[in-house]
């Protein structure tokens, strides 16, 4: 078991410079990977950049871009001599992107070259230094060219002597290493304080759950910016010797695979949509395929055989030597979830947020238990606000060195969200008597019926996204009465369509006939599975695919009456 002298992300770089000098580090797939030692050499070259540039313990650095061994090294950069480095996730909006620059007050911003020609430089007056985040060397803001197909390149590893005499601060476990502004599904972005004791006794907990090695390697597909790809997905391969790969590409399936069988990774991280679209898209069409299959997939026996078959499958297209699925920031579907378990997949379900740097339970892939997010961290505690007494359900909380300092100049959005020395983490849940928590739902999303019973939305939208042509949905009260918003999957209605030989007016008249009967289908089918005090009234079809956050959560704000 690793261990560090304190609790700082400058000890985890140092640790690692000497223990794994030689391994790989960081790279983009098909380049050759920076080694620890010389990923070391460029991080002190960026720190005295910085440190020469003015920043000093408590500056606030922005960070933001597109997954890259460049955006790793500078974040080791800033976090290791005291500065507060601020992750800003490029799928913001331009005017989110500036606000948050403001409302943190960076004094230094890293961005990438597609993202530096959205930025309207005059309304960020604060700013005093751009670093382009391809290259890692200042803009010249008077002659920089925004190229938007500037590649990435890493610097080379040599001593920088112009900052061998910068006496580079060293932050203390207290010290705040970021402030993460968390995107979320219920308005404005929020801005996370978290310490170098929260994410590294993060790390460390995480660690006595699921071991990880140098001779790991990570794909990285989700993006930096948040702290679940950020702490599990990087902090922690850098604090054990560990390889991570990063795509130049979007993670669509068409670069997704083939990075898969180049890298072969042994870990990935990942968020249901990703594993939801693969399962509906290419595995369950194919268990399905011929009448015959149709049947036998509908028996226990011969669906576990046909799921084991193509979990193999699976795991193969996947490069073969995966030993760890996790999947997290949002609810997976049951029907997902049983073809990995009945499969024999290595996966592992997950929870936390950002408050909580992220992680808060877990397990290995052999201790999964189906349906539930694991067990509580060791070094961490969570316990139920006001469980009820039938049910067992309560609001979940937790307490812990990972946990927050609070929410950067909310001091009564800090209030609010702590009772008693607890976090409120807004989730509700059930925790079994070996520790296994389930997670039921937000308890901001929670409906009350007319007689009093809980209904929980998400419990109906896994039904709902069971249908083979519903893409996703969201279920709401309005006028109490229970409406859902469903997205089609129109490449499936298409591909329905296709096999109807009729002229244009016909197809289109066709096409509409098809969307009524779904919707009709869709509130028969919930309706016959679900309680009478949850049966859904209406069902309206979601034109445009619904905004969600990073984690791929429907922003649920956007969608009710």
């Amino acid at each position: 078991m690793i261990s560090f002298k304190k609790l700082t992300i400058r000890d985890i770089l140092f640790r690692s410079r000497m223990a794994y000098a030689e391994r790989p580090a960081l790279a983009f797939v098909d380049s050759k990977p920076v080694t620890y030692a010389n990923m070391a050499i460029i991080v002190r070259n960026i720190s005295g950049m910085l440190y020469t540039l003015g920043i000093r313990k408590g500056d606030r650095v922005a960070l933001i871009g597109e997954n890259s061994p460049n955006w790793g090294m500078a974040y080791l950069a800033a976090t290791t001599i005291g500065a507060v480095v601020v992750p800003i996730l490029p799928d913001f909006s331009d005017t989110e992107l500036e606000n948050i620059i403001r409302h943190s007050e960076a004094r230094v911003v890293f961005v990438s070259a597609k993202i530096y020609s959205h930025l309207k430089i005059d309304n960020l007056k604060g700013v005093e230094a751009f670093i382009l985040l391809n290259s890692l060397v200042p803009i010249d803001e008077e002659t920089f060219t925004a190229d938007t197909t500037i590649p990435y390149s890493i610097p080379d590893p040599i001593v920088n002597v112009d900052y061998c005499d910068c006496e580079l601060p060293r932050p203390s476990e207290d010290d705040l290493a970021a402030i993460i502004y968390t995107s979320g599904t219920t308005g404005r972005p929020k801005g996370v304080m978290l310490t170098h004791r929260n994410l590294v006794s993060n790390v460390l907990s995480t660690l006595m759950v699921q071991e990880v090695t140098e001779h790991d390697r990570l794909l990285s597909i989700l993006p930096l910016s948040h702290t679940y790809e950020c702490t599990i997905g990087f902090l922690i391969p850098m604090a054990t010797g560990a390889s991570v790969y990063y795509l130049d590409k979007p993670p669509v399936a068409q670069t997704l695979i083939p990075a898969m069988q180049k890298v072969r990774p042994t870990m990935v991280l990942t968020v249901p949509l990703i594993i939801e679209k693969i399962f509906r898209g290419s595995i369950k069409p194919q268990l399905t395929s011929t009448a015959l299959r149709q049947r036998l997939y509908q028996f226990s026996l011969s669906r576990r055989l046909l799921h084991r078959v193509a979990a193999r499958k699976l795991h193969s297209t996947f490069g073969g030597e995966l030993r760890f699925f996790g999947i997290g920031g949002a609810k997976l579907s049951r029907e997902v979830e049983l073809f990995l378990h009945e499969g024999r997949f290595p996966y592992s379900i997950g929870y936390g947020m950002t408050e909580t740097s992220p992680l808060l339970t877990g397990s290995t892939p052999a201790q999964v238990r189906f349906r539930t997010a694991g067990y509580c961290l060791p070094g961490q505690e969570l316990r139920l606000l006001n469980p009820n007494p039938e049910t067992g359900e309560g609001e979940i909380l937790a307490r812990g060195s990972n946990v927050m300092v609070g929410y950067y100049k909310e001091p009564e959005l800090t209030q609010a969200i702590f009772y008693e020395g607890w976090l409120r983490t807004g989730d509700l849940g059930v925790i079994d008597d070996k520790g296994y928590l389930t997670i039921k739902g937000r308890s901001k999303n929670l409906i009350l019926s007319s007689s009093g019973e809980n209904i929980y939305p998400e419990e109906i939208e896994d039904i709902i996204n069971n249908h083979e042509y519903v893409a996703d949905s969201v279920v709401y009260e309005s006028g109490g009465k229970l409406m859902a918003r469903v997205h089609l999957n129109r490449e499936a209605v298409a591909q329905y369509l296709a096999g109807i030989k009729s002229s244009a007016a016909d197809l289109s008249k066709n096409a509409e006939e098809l969307t009524r009967r779904i919707l009709d289908d869709i509130k028969v089918m919930v309706n016959s599975k679900v309680a009478r005090f949850a049966r859904l009234s209406v069902v309206h079809e979601q034109l445009e695919p619904f905004e969600k956050s990073a984690t791929q959560k429907i922003k649920r704000f956007m969608y009710q009456d």
